[in-house]
């Protein structure tokens, strides 16, 4: 993570500059499509990252906070108090330093620390070191976590130790209604909370007036998964990663939701099956051919779509595209197009103070001629 200089008083106009540059992209890639107005959905001014890692840097007989600035990987910079990060974070920040310092045992060789942080005030701290963790280590830790009210993770090479828990519970609200997850500490979650409402409630609106079956891929822990799932009759759900298949059954189970199926597969395996390249075991007790699938969710990674996923995207009536990359989205979106017309074009500040932006694209398909 790089520094970000938060300064409330230009963030409107930072945005306001990242969605003017995004549509002249979008006008000088596709500029044959009658495009809709981007919607845009803000991020608070400061405070708004539930997740932050720093290199814990020593210096004489203390540590504290250090992070470099981009591309200057050889000077860090001392940081007592980040703005970008949480109320929760930047409180905690302070009172780890206090303990670290104060105890050997826990500072000799600490190296990185992440943070781990929700809406609902729980909290996780991982200390990474260049040393065996022993049973010293352990009981200080232990005493660290019960006087922070936190859970604690010290990590070194083959090694991970657990006090308390390795995840958190996050609730998330959803067009009115809440909805819990898990989310563990070596697992993706997206990092601003109050975007991730926005994020899944446009995405529930945009999926309002479809029916009959979804088909997601990329789904992680379920954090659109359960939004949607209640907008169809039956959602079955592709993701590679163990962890996050295993949060978002957690996921579901959670919030009672029983009518979405997870295959650990990835998307480049699941388009093979969908074009019935080759057989796959972890679909043998699934019968795709009673879906009735009438829509694709996609939320790739920054790559976005490979060539054959996106053919397998273009079968489908109705597409609902998240992407954290719009450079690679546009690039899917010049073949997309030729068959889909976009509906909605969203984009949401996860990333303040950034040229980042994610996007959300809703396109049906075009009337054949």
């Amino acid at each position: 993570m790089s520094n970000q200089t938060v300064v409330p008083e230009q963030y409107d106009n930072q945005l306001n500059d990242k969605v003017a540059l995004l549509a002249e992209q979008l006008q000088r890639q596709l500029p044959d499509l009658t495009l809709p107005v981007i919607e845009r959905f803000e991020s608070p001014k400061s405070h708004y990252r539930m997740r932050a890692e720093f290199k814990l840097w020593h210096d004489g007989d203390i540590c504290y906070h250090a992070m470099y600035q981009q591309d200057e990987y050889k000077k860090p910079y001392r940081v007592d108090d980040f703005p970008v990060a949480g109320k929760l974070i930047n409180q905690l920040m302070s009172t780890l330093i206090d303990q670290l310092n104060s105890s050997e045992l826990l500072k000799r060789k600490v190296f990185q620390v992440e943070y781990l942080t929700t809406t609902t005030g729980q909290a996780l701290i991982s200390l990474i070191y260049h040393k065996v963790l022993d049973d010293d280590w352990q009981a200080a830790a232990e005493q660290l976590a019960s006087d922070l009210g936190v859970s604690v993770i010290g990590r070194s090479r083959k090694q991970k130790i657990v006090i308390g828990r390795d995840s958190v519970e996050e609730t998330l609200t959803v067009n009115g209604r809440e909805f819990h997850y898990q989310q563990v500490e070596t697992g993706f979650t997206q990092p601003n909370a109050k975007v991730c409402e926005k994020m899944l409630s446009w995405a529930q609106d945009a999926s309002t007036n479809l029916s009959g079956d979804l088909l997601e891929l990329y789904c992680g822990n379920g954090n659109f998964t359960l939004p949607l799932a209640q907008q169809f009759e039956r959602v079955l759900a592709t993701e590679i990663s163990k962890t996050s298949v295993n949060s978002a059954l957690y996921n579901l189970e959670k919030n009672a939701v029983d009518n979405v199926t997870i295959v650990r597969m990835s998307s480049e395996e699941f388009s093979e099956a969908m074009d019935g390249v080759r057989p796959f075991r972890r679909l043998k007790e699934i019968d795709l051919g009673s879906y009735n699938f009438s829509t694709i969710f996609v939320d790739p990674p920054r790559a976005g779509l490979d060539d054959h996923t996106v053919e397998i995207v273009k079968g489908f009536d109705n597409i609902i595209y998240v992407s954290c990359n719009p450079e690679t989205l546009l690039s899917n979106l010049k073949s997309i197009t030729e068959t889909h017309r976009i509906e909605r074009f969203a984009v949401f500040d996860q990333f303040p103070y950034t040229h980042h932006l994610e996007c959300g694209v809703n396109l049906c398909r075009q009337p054949s001629n």
